[in-house]
């Protein structure tokens, strides 16, 4: 692992850590704030997988997003699995900033320039947090890998290919 990871890693989940912490001392007034999300988000994914237990409670989902957050950034923080952490952390942050930042259902232009920052803030850190779900660390990526692969089995295959073709006519040369 390079420096520039082994730094960045950490401070980028700072601020999960710190929220994630907030979230759970506070849960309360976060679920006031997410509930008007939730109130749209839980049906639609009700209705995408009927089987799944989905709690509709949003102090529980609260809770959740909390705990997948200081999971994930501890993960992240520390190098474990550093890709799926950074994808779970994006995907929280997702709700995190539609409930918590929502600047233009501000009505007061002080309120609504902070929100507003928090909001572009949070897509900033999304943008970091999809470089860091993406980034192979210098190795080669399982799509390449597989392209490789398939590349190897062809220059096999014409390789094979030629052989037989080389046997048969040696094979007929043979014969007569």
């Amino acid at each position: 692992m390079t420096i520039t990871r082994l730094l960045a890693r950490p401070m980028l989940a700072t601020i999960f850590v710190a929220g994630g912490i907030n979230a759970l001392r506070n849960t309360e007034a976060h679920a006031d704030k997410a509930k008007k999300v939730t109130d749209k988000v839980v049906p639609a994914a009700r209705q995408a997988v009927p089987g799944a237990p989905i709690p509709t409670d949003p102090v529980t989902l609260v809770r959740i997003n909390a705990a997948a957050q200081l999971l994930a950034a501890g993960a992240l923080a520390t190098g474990r699995a550093p890709r799926l952490s950074a994808a779970v952390l994006a995907a929280s942050l997702v709700p995190t900033t539609l409930a918590g930042h929502a600047f233009w259902a501000e009505t007061d232009p002080q309120a609504k320039a902070a929100q507003k920052l928090q909001f572009y803030k949070n897509t900033s850190l999304l943008g970091g947090l999809l470089l860091a779900a993406v980034d192979t660390e210098g190795r080669p990526g399982l799509a390449w890998r597989a392209r490789r692969a398939a590349s190897d089995v062809r220059r096999e295959a014409r390789q094979v290919a030629k052989d037989a073709r080389r046997e048969a006519t040696l094979a007929k040369a043979q014969l007569t």
